[in-house]
């Protein structure tokens, strides 16, 4: 689709809606994008179907909304990346940009949202906030990697907002905020400590139910924590993208295999 602009920067908008084709497989009834938020089906692996998020153009930049909505209906298995980091700029606006990111999945569905980090660049100012509405018996695999700043360089402003609900019920409700202008403290010994790379991952599995995976700590900067529901948080901060990238593949497999 075209570019759409709005007062105060562009709007964009992507859809994607995951289907159980009947046949053990998953169809993709629909994927829409529009603007900078093109996406596109992949080569899937068995029953699951797969679609990358490819950015058309630069942002999100000052004033800019995005939205992506993803679903996984009822027996449907979905998985989310994209080609490339998010790179949040500055932009002639002077407003802050936002983006949002709508995930549903039916009973039984399996849903991956896997997209590569978000960059928050000097001069920057981005609010990203993620929902996630779960059915009973849905599976969930979220990964967020956000790093502030490129090479050498201070950060933006940047506040992510991160909410997840299983059956009705909320099971996370946190937001992080960093860089000039957020409270006091982000980066202090009870924040981020220095690091410049601050990642997590949901993983909601029915078999946490019966058996939920134990707090603790994973070597130097991750740990794991069990959530009040079929779920497990995992966090992790690292001086740069590469190593928080590993610190969560290796919280991932400490949890065993799905």
């Amino acid at each position: 689709m075209d570019r759409v602009t709005a007062p105060g920067g562009v709007r964009a908008r992507a859809r994607v809606l995951a289907r159980a084709d009947g046949r053990g497989g998953t169809s993709l009834p629909v994927l829409e994008g529009e603007g900078p938020l093109a996406v596109r089906r992949t080569r899937g692996s068995g029953a699951e179907a797969r679609v990358m998020l490819v950015g058309a153009m630069s942002g999100p930049l000052g004033g800019d909304h995005f939205t992506v909505t993803a679903e996984a209906a009822p027996g449907a298995r979905l998985r989310v990346g994209s080609a490339a980091a998010t790179l949040a700029l500055p932009g002639q606006e002077k407003a802050d940009a936002r983006y949002d990111v709508r995930l549903t999945a039916g009973e039984g569905a399996d849903l991956r949202w896997l997209p590569e980090q978000l960059i928050s660049a000097r001069g920057s100012d981005l609010y990203v906030g993620t929902r996630v509405d779960l059915a009973a018996g849905a599976r969930l695999l979220l990964r967020e990697e956000q790093v502030l700043g490129r090479a050498g360089e201070e950060p933006g402003r940047l506040t992510s907002r991160l909410t997840v609900r299983i059956d009705g019920r909320c099971v996370l409700d946190q937001e992080l905020a960093c860089g000039p202008g957020a409270p006091g403290g982000w980066d202090g010994p009870a924040g981020l400590a220095g690091h410049r790379a601050v990642g997590q991952l949901v993983v909601v599995r029915p078999g946490f139910a019966a058996e939920p995976p134990a707090a603790r700590v994973l070597g130097e900067g991750a740990a794991v924590m069990p959530l009040a529901g079929p779920a497990a948080l995992v966090t992790a901060v690292a001086p740069d993208a590469l190593r928080l990238r590993r610190l969560l593949d290796g919280a991932l497999a400490s949890l065993g295999r799905d």
